[in-house]
């Protein structure tokens, strides 16, 4: 009786221990300095003038994501929705969001650095800044962003 109890308390454990080991590997400790952040060109998807900087995974792959945008002083995005929720910490700057179908800066709401923001998949939302701002935004991918209005989107621009 006690044999067969050690040798599956030793099956859990050696299982168990394999994986730790494995949960490990995939996951590394990693630290983002602001200094050390390799911005890029923001995908096509956002209007000109937008960096980007991917922290974890791929957001424009199934998984989790973390990236964060950088956009100038007056950065705007038109009326837009997302297919799934949108998570969003204001890191500097003041990034406005409003809600509806066309552009109403009299709609928006403010949020201020350190500000957090979440809203469901669907939701009808445009966003503009005040001052060079950056945004973290992270989620399940793949992120991806859909135009209410088709010329609004700057992949449909002729170059």
């Amino acid at each position: 009786m006690i044999l067969p109890l050690v040798a599956t308390l030793t099956a859990v454990g050696v299982a168990g221990g394999i994986f730790a080991h494995d949960e490990k590997e995939a996951m590394k400790a990693a630290l983002y300095k602001p200094a050390d952040l390799q911005w890029k060109d923001g995908p096509a998807s956002l209007p000109p003038g937008a960096k980007i900087a991917v922290l974890e995974g791929d957001p424009a792959k199934a998984g989790a994501f973390v990236f964060r945008v950088k956009v100038p002083d007056g950065y705007r995005i038109p009326p837009h929705t997302h297919p799934k929720p949108e998570r969003v910490t204001v890191i500097s700057g003041i990034f406005n969001i409003g809600m509806g179908d066309s552009f109403d800066a009299k709609k928006g709401q403010v949020m201020p650095t350190g500000t957090y923001g979440t809203w469901p998949a669907g939701m009808k939302h445009f966003v503009w800044v005040k001052g060079e701002t950056v945004i973290q935004f992270h989620g399940d991918g793949p992120w991806t962003i859909t135009y209410l209005d088709p010329a609004d989107d700057p992949r449909n621009l002729k170059k």
